[in-house]
């Protein structure tokens, strides 16, 4: 498969052929559709983001279809659209993970930083931390929503009930939490 592939900082990204990576047991392989770029894909590139995996494929709003779920992988089968977040694992047993807040894990393993992500034509994924894409999104207005769209809900979910609601900063994520405010 043709995958651009980062080799470390100061260096441009490089269109590769790689193998097509194996599902594990948790994981499913996808066909990629879309993968947006972050501002965080440009941290890691420029060497602001420390010791990720190299090589490494970055990116990480991937929207894709499962072409081969693994053994483990019950919840969804060939076929399904779904979408990849940069949160790519957790422990699951820490009290982070116990209590809704696995972004805290000091095990997490993030995906385009030390878990290959969707720059690729191909990419694997913890089943565990993908979404289903509803058939009403297309590919390209979905993909934002995996990493600014969770980061704009989570906030204001966090933020409760109220008459107001203050953004500080306006990024991709206030950008869509205003909407969503509204």
């Amino acid at each position: 498969m043709r995958a651009m592939v980062f080799h470390g900082p100061g260096r441009p990204l490089k269109l590769e052929d790689v193998p097509i990576p194996k599902p594990g047991p948790e994981q499913v392989l996808l066909r990629v559709h879309v993968c947006g770029v972050c501002r965080t894909d440009l941290h890691i590139v420029d060497g602001e983001l420390t010791e990720p995996k190299l090589p490494l494929i970055p990116g990480h709003q991937i929207v894709g279809t499962i072409v081969e779920a693994g053994s483990d992988v019950a919840r969804f089968s060939p076929g399904l659209r779904v979408g990849v977040p940069w949160l790519g694992s957790t422990c699951n047993q820490c009290g982070y993970c116990k209590s809704g807040r696995e972004n805290l894990c000091d095990r997490a393993r993030f995906t385009g930083y030390q878990v290959d992500g969707g720059f690729a034509e191909y990419a694997v994924a913890d089943h565990r931390f993908c979404f289903p894409i509803p058939s009403g999104y297309a590919d390209l207005q979905a993909a934002p929503l995996l990493c600014a769209g969770l980061i704009g809900y989570r906030s204001l979910v966090m933020a409760g009930e109220g008459k107001r609601l203050g953004l500080y900063g306006f990024g991709a994520a206030a950008h869509i939490v205003a909407q969503v405010a509204r």
